[in-house]
C-alpha cells in the first residue's frame, strides 16, 4: 500500500493523529460492534480515517485505490463536495420530518428519479435502503395481483431481510430459508458456466427464456405475483444478460399477468454507463428498486419507482406499509445533489467511457496473458474477473459459497501494492467509482495486473 507523502489528511487529520484515532475506534469495534455476515471473533476489520475521490486511507495512513466502492456504492466518489455542501445545508435548515408530511428535498429528488427511471415509473416510494425497496416492492406486486409466489434466480443477492434474504439466490440465503416464503428460484443466463449446454448468447438466452417460461406454467401462472431479477447481477457474478433476455422475461410478465420487479439497487445510476441498467436492454419493468448510488451512499436511501398500474391499486386503498424516515430530508437532500452532480459533470458518461476505452480493453489484456482469468465481462464501471484453477474444465480458484488460499493472496497482493479490491468467491469485481478518471482506472489495472500473477502461480 501506498503510505501518504502528506503530513496531513485530505481530512485534515495528521498522520499521528489520524493513527491515533484508527487505533481507538479498532479498540471499541472489537469491544462493542456485531458486524454483519461474520463469526465475531474472527473478524478483523480495516479502520479507514479518510477518504477522497477514489481514495481511501487506512489506520497506518496508508492510501488505497478504491475499487470495490466499498459495497459498490459510492458512484460519485468520496467526500463530493456538492453533496457534502448539500447535507450541511439541509442539516441547518430541516434535519428531519415525518413522511407524512411534503418536503422540498424529498419531492425534489422523486422527480428528479422519476425524470430518469424507464417508461412511465413516475411514483416513488422512499425506503432505507435496497434491502427493504425489496420488501416494499414485493408487498405491492402481492397486494396489486392477488398472488402471493415470486420467482428469483439463482445467483442473485436481493437484501438480508426477510423477504430479500428468502430471494437471493446466493450461500448468505441458507441459513434463513425454511421453504416457507413462497419463492421459487431458477436458473438465469450465464454462458461461461450454462446450465442449457449452450454454446452461442443466442442459445443461452433462447434456452433459459424457454426454461423459465416452462416453470412458470409448471407452479401455476396464476399463483405467481412477480419475477424479480437484477438487471445486471452485481455480487453474484456481473453477468450482463445476453441480448433479448430481458425482453423475454418482459413478453412472459405480460403473457401470465406478472409483475416484473427490476432490481437496480447495485445496477443503477451511472454504474453500468447509463443511468439505470436496464437502459441497455430497452425493456421497461413494472417496478423498479433501487438504493446505493442515488446519493452514493451517504446518507442511507432507497426506493421503489411505481408504474401507473401498480401506482391506481392503491389510488383509493390505502398502500398497508412505510416507514419513518421514508423521505429523510438529509438523505434524500443528498439524493438530490448527487443526481444534479450527475448530470452537470456528466458522470454517467465517463463511467460509459471509461468501460468502452480503459476497464474493458484493460481487462481483457489481462485475460489474454494471465492464464488464471477464466473470463471477464462486465460494462461501464462495472466488471468482474473470473478467477479459475484450471483454466480447461473452468474450475474456480475458490469455491462457490467460499473463499481459498489462493484466493485470500490475490487479495493481499492487491492491498499490498494499493487497491481495495471487491471480491467474491474466485472472482475480483473492477468497481471504481463512476467518476474515476482514465489515469486512476490504468493504476487500477496495472495493481491488478501484479496481483493476477499471484493468482497464476497457484494453476
Amino acid at each position: 500500500m501506498t503510505l501518504t507523502n502528506e503530513t496531513t489528511l485530505p481530512n485534515g487529520l495528521s498522520i499521528d493523529e489520524a493513527r491515533a484515532q484508527a487505533a481507538r475506534a479498532y479498540e471499541l469495534d472489537r469491544a462493542h460492534v456485531f458486524h454483519s455476515w461474520s463469526a465475531q471473533a474472527e473478524v478483523s476489520p480495516m479502520t479507514i480515517t479518510a477518504a477522497q475521490g477514489s481514495y481511501l486511507w487506512d489506520g497506518e495512513g496508508r492510501r488505497l485505490l478504491d475499487f470495490s466502492c466499498q459495497l459498490v456504492n459510492t458512484n460519485i466518489g468520496h467526500q463530493h463536495p456538492k453533496v457534502v455542501t448539500a447535507i450541511q445545508a439541509q442539516a441547518a435548515k430541516l434535519c428531519t420530518v415525518a413522511p407524512q408530511h411534503a418536503n422540498d428535498a424529498r419531492s425534489e429528488a422523486a422527480r428528479l428519479i422519476a425524470e430518469r427511471t424507464p417508461g412511465e415509473l413516475n411514483r416513488i416510494f422512499f425506503t432505507n435502503g435496497g434491502a427493504d425497496a425489496v420488501e416494499h416492492a414485493v408487498r405491492m406486486a402481492r397486494l396489486h395481483t392477488g398472488r402471493y409466489k415470486v420467482l428469483s434466480r439463482y445467483r442473485a443477492y436481493h437484501g438480508g431481510t426477510e423477504t430479500a434474504i428468502n430471494l437471493t439466490g446466493d450461500p448468505r440465503r441458507w441459513p434463513n430459508d425454511h421453504g416457507n416464503a413462497g419463492v421459487v428460484h431458477f436458473f438465469g443466463p450465464f454462458l461461461y458456466r450454462s446450465r442449457f449446454h449452450a454454446t452461442t448468447e443466442a442459445e443461452e438466452s433462447e434456452r433459459a427464456l424457454g426454461y423459465l417460461d416452462e416453470l412458470v406454467r409448471l407452479e401455476g401462472p396464476t399463483t405467481i405475483a412477480a419475477i424479480i431479477l437484477e438487471s445486471i447481477p452485481g455480487t453474484a457474478g456481473i453477468m450482463v444478460p445476453p441480448p433479448g433476455y430481458l425482453a423475454g422475461v418482459r413478453e412472459i410478465c405480460d403473457r401470465y399477468g406478472i409483475v416484473m420487479i427490476a432490481d437496480e439497487v447495485m445496477a443503477g445510476f451511472g454504474r453500468s454507463g447509463k443511468w439505470f441498467s436496464v437502459d441497455h436492454f430497452g425493456v421497461t419493468p413494472d417496478l423498479l428498486t433501487f438504493a446505493k448510488g442515488v446519493n452514493s451512499g451517504y446518507v442511507p436511501l432507497g426506493g421503489v419507482a411505481i408504474c401507473p398500474a401498480v401506482a391506481e391499486t392503491f389510488a383509493h386503498r390505502p398502500y398497508p406499509g412505510g416507514l419513518t424516515y421514508s423521505g429523510h430530508p438529509l438523505a434524500t437532500a443528498a439524493a438530490v445533489a448527487t443526481i444534479t452532480a450527475m448530470e452537470d459533470e456528466d458522470i454517467v458518461g465517463n463511467a460509459a467511457r471509461i468501460g468502452t476505452e480503459v476497464l474493458g480493453p484493460g481487462l481483457a489484456d489481462l485475460a489474454a496473458r494471465h492464464p488464471s482469468v477464466g473470463e471477464i465481462r462486465g460494462t461501464g464501471v462495472f466488471w468482474a474477473i473470473e478467477l479459475v484453477a484450471n483454466p480447461q474444465t473452468r474450475e474456480p480458484l475458490a469455491p462457490y459459497g467460499s473463499s481459498s488460499a489462493a484466493m485470500n493472496a490475490v487479495v493481499a497482493a492487491c492491498k499490498e501494492n494499493g487497491l481495495l479490491p471487491f471480491a467474491n468467491f474466485n472472482r475480483i469485481h473492477a468497481v471504481p467509482p463512476c467518476t474515476v478518471t482514465a489515469d486512476e482506472a490504468r493504476e487500477g489495472l496495472a495493481i491488478l495486473d501484479q496481483a493476477l500473477a499471484v493468482a497464476d502461480s497457484h494453476l
